[in-house]
């Protein structure tokens, strides 16, 4: 029994297998500003969702980030939820409100700032403005007085409400469901791209793997 083992073709295939895993990591590394981006518009909405959900349940906590009587409806949000990408370290969020535009019933303008000072628990005074005499609900009755008012606590007990429940879609939902939920924790437990592209790569070399990585990394957007 003889054999014999073209070497030049074996150690061409072995450079061509390092190359092409070393591809596929700077593949990766140059699809991750991609997949952030993607991942920020994706975690952007469903922070909005997410929010919705739980005023709808708890209309008495989160009453004050909603234009009057829209409580957990989309068009009624008095919140923005904006994000950027950090280089390819990752991703920030940062959350702003919005003005109010609708008035209460009883009231004759906008409460401005309602869901600011609400949240912060701002104290809030209020005085006639035209008349000598103001008049305001208190407890389902019709309170007349000449001087200011001070509510301590406008909104009711809500101050930090909105806060909370922002952190809580990172703490919670965001580590605990939403990678399994979007199929991205399979995705990057079994990099299957890589297999696939194995073949083609001991062929191939460098570029292969670069495109295999970068592939990879935009398949993101089948699984969500």
């Amino acid at each position: 029994m003889r054999a014999s083992v073209d070497s030049k073709l074996f150690f061409k295939q072995m450079n061509n297998i390092v190359d092409y895993g070393l591809g596929f990591i700077d593949g990766v590394q140059s699809g991750k500003g991609v997949l952030l981006m993607q991942l920020g518009e994706d975690i952007t909405e469903l922070i909005g969702e997410y929010i919705d959900s739980n005023a709808r349940a708890n209309p008495g906590e989160l009453h004050h980030v909603y234009e009057w009587y829209q409580t957990g409806s989309p068009s009624g949000r008095l919140f923005d939820v904006d994000y950027r990408v950090i280089g390819n370290a990752g991703l920030s969020f940062e959350s702003t409100f919005r003005q109010s535009s609708t008035v209460k019933n009883g009231s004759r303008v906008p409460f401005y700032n309602k869901a600011k000072i609400m949240e912060q628990g701002i104290p809030v005074t209020i005085r006639p403005n035209s008349a000598d005499v103001l008049a305001f609900e208190d407890g389902g009755e019709t309170v007349f007085t000449k001087g200011p008012v001070r509510i301590d606590r406008p909104g009711g007990d809500v101050a930090g409400a909105y806060e909370a429940t922002f952190e809580e879609f990172f703490i919670r939902y965001l580590s605990q469901s939403f990678l399994d939920v979007t199929g991205l924790a399979r995705l990057f437990k079994n990099p299957i791209t890589f297999k696939m592209n194995f073949a083609a790569g001991a062929r191939g070399g460098r570029p292969v793997g670069v495109r295999a990585g970068q592939s990879w990394m935009a398949s993101k957007g089948a699984v969500i």
